[in-house]
């Protein structure tokens, strides 16, 4: 059902399979914004270059929170804040014992487009296994008010010339997302493959059989040929660990987990972060609650978003050329930084100009240090239109030079926004600082900082997700005994490609650590490992061929590269983010730095040479 709009309140009616109390959704920061002012940066000034003094200025800042237990697990008392609020009770159904070709962890946008190709290249006998009451993955349990792509959705949203279905807004809202997803998983047959509410707990290889035992919470212990993790990275929330976090009576709910049937309006109201979640959240609920506490550790990098409908025009002319979508995508992933909002990149991207820009034509290939140095510079230009961009919105100088994010652009996520800098010039909406080691208590009635009480009706915590920090990786258990994650703390993370683990035969992993060419668009990341899935699963069909895994050596190797490709480019990143694990990643454990140039052309090797695989009869 496409999403409808109230004609008299003009309000987005979105008839979501899994849905709750949707209709209290009334903001829409997802909104077109008129002001100029707002949807502008301002001009760098003059001679702007790399400053070492702001730099270190964030190391300080970096080191000072070394030492402070930031995150824990959701369990025992906290384990409430994983529960899923969005679907009815599990259906009950008979335990499974059978068999299958091929079992997929995930129902996002990853398996979704897997099993798109697989189902091209001719296979059928493909199940896949979900924790969530429905498809979307970050999507599903991400609905927060506010929520949007902060990619333009024209190149994030799969498969569109094969859905005919052209986005509504440049970056469109989540709902409008799982809308899709919804929609892709009914014309392509995914409902009658996934088994929803259901959690693998256990994945053990059968070296006899030649096949993997999947275990999950429904008590089935399925057998499968061929595994895939494609569960995502950004699975498992995080929880800010604060002393008396447990001791509070009012109602209190992480961002990814949004409670609808606890009423906000003209209540006082704590959140606690603010990341790209946050970002979002904050202009909508200030606009309902009595006061809103924003506790900030670190400040945002604010780019502008400059949302903007898509024009009939627009969509018919897409809709009649062939390829749109895919070559948007590949034209998208040329821009450097990923800053995707901008006004002057729509030419380039719908390919009515060549270049954003003319490039440059140098007479000897650069250094490395040398373009490490200039990408530097660049990022710091940028970082200044973005602080000159707070002063310019800002009323209060005090809360303006606290928003300011003092680190390189691209250290942490950046965001793209244009409500979020003017909500703090909203009476009710108060700044408070807690760097460099966040929120110090919580107590009954609110959030205790510096020592004074910030009483408070209802807390969220917006404090991110694990980065790659999926739990599976503890439950995938070799023929030698020992789990994927027991390995990789043994030897440090260590694949081929991100897509293999030497030791796991006919286990595949998309979208994990070191897979894919650094792409900021997980959408473009999803496809290649989709294509490199079905690839793999088609070549070791036509060879006749049982089991596949990779040589020691070429996984020793690939992951040499990941960390010297990481360390390379560390002084880009000088800063905790999950991007590094929070500061506690090895470099090249989690992403891959090395560009999607290099990655393919890895790729490109292996498959022409088949060198690196180990492929059994059995």
């Amino acid at each position: 059902m496409p999403i409808k709009i109230d004609p008299t309140t003009g309000v987005k009616c979105f008839n979501t399979r899994a849905a709750k109390s949707t209709d209290k959704i009334k903001g829409q920061g997802y909104s077109v914004v008129t002001d100029e002012s707002l949807i502008t940066l301002p001009e760098p000034p003059p001679g702007a270059t790399f400053n070492a003094e702001e730099q270190a200025k964030y190391r300080e800042f970096k080191e000072a929170r070394e030492g402070v237990a930031d995150y824990m697990a959701m369990e025992g008392e906290f384990a409430k804040y994983l529960e899923d609020v969005y679907s009815e009770p599990p259906i009950q159904r008979d335990v499974l014992t059978d068999e299958c070709e091929v079992l997929v962890v995930g129902a996002g946008f990853a398996a979704l487009l897997l099993w798109y190709r697989l189902k091209q290249a001719g296979f059928k006998d493909v199940r896949f296994c979900e924790k969530g009451g429905d498809v979307g993955g970050t999507w599903y349990w991400n609905r927060y008010p506010g929520i949007a792509c902060d990619v333009e959705s024209y190149s994030y949203l799969p498969l569109l010339e094969e859905m005919g279905y052209v986005p509504t807004m440049k970056f469109a809202s989540g709902f409008e997302i799982l809308e899709y997803c919804q929609r892709m998983a009914e014309k392509f047959g995914f409902y009658d493959r996934c088994l929803f509410h259901t959690t693998v707990e256990e994945t053990q290889w059968d070296e006899d059989a030649a096949r993997w035992t999947v275990k999950t919470d429904r008590g089935d212990a399925m057998k499968a040929k061929f595994v895939v993790l494609a569960n995502g990275i950004l699975t498992t929330p995080k929880l800010a660990r604060i002393d008396g976090m447990e001791s509070f009576k009012g109602d209190a709910f992480h961002s990814s987990r949004w409670n609808y049937h606890v009423d906000l309006k003209d209540k006082k109201v704590g959140i606690i972060g603010t990341g790209a979640t946050a970002v979002q959240i904050i202009p909508e609920i200030a606009k309902e609650v009595a006061e809103l506490y924003v506790f900030q550790r670190t400040p945002s990098t604010i780019d502008v978003r400059d949302q903007r409908v898509t024009t009939e025009e627009e969509a018919q002319r897409w809709l009649n050329e062939p390829g749109w979508a895919v070559a948007r995508r590949e034209r998208l992933a040329t821009i450097s930084a990923g800053r995707t909002a901008l006004k002057a990149n729509d030419d380039f991207l719908s390919g009515k100009i060549d270049h954003v820009k003319a490039p440059k034509v140098h007479a000897t290939q650069l250094p490395p240090e040398e373009l490490i140095a200039r990408q530097l510079n660049t990022n710091f230009r940028i970082m200044e239109q973005i602080r000159g961009r707070v002063d310019a919105v800002v009323d209060d100088p005090e809360v303006a030079e606290l928003l300011k994010p003092y680190y390189s652009y691209g250290c942490k996520r950046p965001t793209f926004h244009d409500q979020y800098l003017p909500s703090f010039n909203r009476p009710n909406v108060h700044l408070i600082n807690t760097a460099p080691a966040g929120v110090s208590k919580i107590n009954e009635t609110g959030v205790v900082h510096n020592g004074i009480e910030y009483p408070v009706d209802a807390l969220i915590y917006a404090t991110g997700f694990q980065w790659m920090g999926t739990s599976t990786f503890n439950m995938v258990t070799g023929p030698c005994g020992r789990t994927l994650n027991s390995k990789w703390k043994e030897e440090g993370t260590k694949t081929f490609l991100g897509m293999h683990s030497s030791g796991f035969p006919n286990l595949l992993i998309m979208t994990g650590p070191q897979g894919g060419g650094g792409q900021f668009n997980f959408t473009r990341v999803c496809e290649m490992h989709a294509t490199y899935v079905t690839w793999m699963l088609t070549e070791m069909r036509d060879r006749g061929v049982e089991t596949v895994d990779v040589k020691k050596e070429f996984e020793d190797e690939y992951a040499d590269h990941c960390r010297e490709m990481d360390l390379l480019s560390q002084p880009l990143r000088d800063c905790y983010s999950y991007y590094n694990g929070d500061g506690s990643a090895e470099p090249g454990s989690l992403a891959y730095y090395g560009g999607g140039d290099r990655w393919h052309e890895r790729r490109k090797a292996a498959q022409a040479s088949l060198e690196p695989y180990i492929f059994k009869l059995q």
